[in-house]
């Protein structure tokens, strides 16, 4: 059973930078595409960052693309999300998902395992 267990979220004030974590455990993590999406109360749930694991591209939403940094360790299960510059409308619960040996895609239902999610809250 794939278990995905995000951690780092938290109060912050703009501007300022926090970094996610989500540990995974049950999946072969080194060929799974790894991604972060996010959901703000009475909104959709959307996709902000994202990494294949064949190359190691990675994709980010215009939102935060040059802000946000998502990255892997391989040899811990675990995939990063640098949040840099943090703005209000960051404000969300960040979700960490696994695609195993397939391919980087931003619709979540693509996305067959999911973590419980991490709050991010960022005040003017």
């Amino acid at each position: 059973q794939v278990q995905l267990v995000e951690s780092g979220g938290g109060l912050v004030q703009a501007g300022d930078s926090l970094r996610l974590s989500c540990a995974a455990a049950g999946v072969t993590f080194s060929t799974s595409t790894m991604a972060w999406f996010r959901q703000a109360p009475g909104k959709e749930r959307e996709f902000v960052a994202g990494d294949y694991w064949r190359d190691g591209s990675t994709l980010y939403a215009d939102s935060v693309k040059g802000r946000f940094t998502i990255s892997r360790d391989n040899a811990k299960n675990t995939v990063y999300l640098q949040m840099n510059s943090l703005k209000p409308e960051d404000t969300a619960v960040y979700y960490c998902a696994a695609r195993w040996a397939s391919e980087l895609t931003t619709r979540a239902p693509q996305y067959k395992s999911w973590g419980q999610g991490t709050q991010v809250t960022v005040s003017s």
